[in-house]
């Protein structure tokens, strides 16, 4: 038997919060498994009149082609850095007296998927047959979005992690770029000013420059890449205050209290004195239709005051 009471607007708070859940990944066919699916791809920038389809693929579980990843790599997310790694200057529209409107070719006019309101520093290789490298996260595994300063790439002795920023780093230095919304680490291989347009890689304890289509081959086209990073997800939290008046609920519904049959039986003495106060053991939540949907266990029996309130809150997760 149960007595059922209504919750007030004020009796119901949902909060939302974010849980993170790690995931690593350890060669090609873990990464390229069925139900892993995370895509490596090499963008270029091939100048041509013309364009073929299917002429230049790339990719390890679906095939794409270069020049095609290369142009929407910029458009969506280095449009606004063209001209200048830390941001293309604004243009100021001259109107002449004709009516035209003239201007610089290149005005930053586009959302290109920023990390943070800080000024940002983006290069991307513009040159006749330059390359990118992109590594595609599949949004069933990073959820919401990559939990920033979780991406970490290894392919042999080289490790490269983000810095919570966006910027992909090997060390200090960076060499490209991480949108955490939609699951992509773009390698440009070097970004930094007078780096000559070389990434770094190890041999033996020194450093030596090599150039960017071998630096960034060895993280796309490598068979012993590790790819490890932290999914986010929103999770939603009901609570529900559940206020028990010091004149409710001052009857027990335990049925142990019955001597007899539980239709026709009395009630023992004992529980029928001032002093005795029911416990609580559980409550249940129930929709418009009086439909129990949900079961709250109390840890142990707790006894209700007939002096003052009694306020349980019951926390669900959705």
């Amino acid at each position: 038997m149960s007595i059922l009471k209504p919750f007030l607007t004020s009796d119901v708070i949902i909060s939302p919060f974010e849980i993170n859940k790690l995931f690593t990944f350890q060669g090609n066919s873990e990464l390229t498994a069925s139900n892993v699916g995370i895509e490596r791809y090499i963008g270029q920038n091939i100048v041509s009149s013309f364009w073929v389809s299917g002429s230049n693929p790339t990719g390890q579980i679906y095939t794409q082609d270069k020049v095609l990843v290369y142009n929407s790599i910029k458009k969506l997310y280095y449009s606004n850095y063209l001209t200048n790694p830390s941001g293309s200057p604004a243009g100021t529209a001259s109107f002449n007296l004709d009516g035209t409107i003239t201007g610089p070719a290149y005005t930053p006019n586009y959302y290109n998927y920023l990390s943070t309101t800080l000024p940002t520093y983006r290069y991307i290789p513009t040159g006749s047959g330059d390359i990118i490298g992109v590594i595609s996260i599949p949004s069933n595994l990073f959820g919401e979005y990559l939990k920033p300063t979780s991406v970490i790439l290894t392919s042999g002795s080289i490790t490269l992690q983000d810095d919570g920023l966006g910027n992909m780093l090997y060390g200090v230095l960076k060499v490209g770029d991480v949108i955490y919304e939609h699951g992509l680490i773009i390698l440009t291989s070097d970004g930094i000013p007078g780096q000559d347009g070389y990434g770094y890689i190890i041999y033996g304890d020194g450093l030596y420059g090599v150039g960017d289509e071998a630096f960034i081959n060895n993280f796309i086209n490598a068979p012993n890449l590790t790819c490890s990073f932290q999914s986010t997800v929103t999770i939603y939290e009901s609570q529900y205050k559940c206020t028990i008046r010091q004149n409710e609920f001052n009857f027990s519904q335990n049925p142990t209290l019955i001597s007899g049959s539980s239709n026709s039986g009395v009630i023992y003495d004992y529980a029928t004195g001032s002093y005795f106060n029911p416990y609580v053991t559980t409550i249940g939540l129930h929709n418009n239709n009086r439909e129990l949907i949900a079961v709250a266990k109390l840890a142990q029996p707790l006894p209700l005051s007939s002096v003052t309130d009694t306020t349980i809150l019951v926390n669900l997760d959705l």
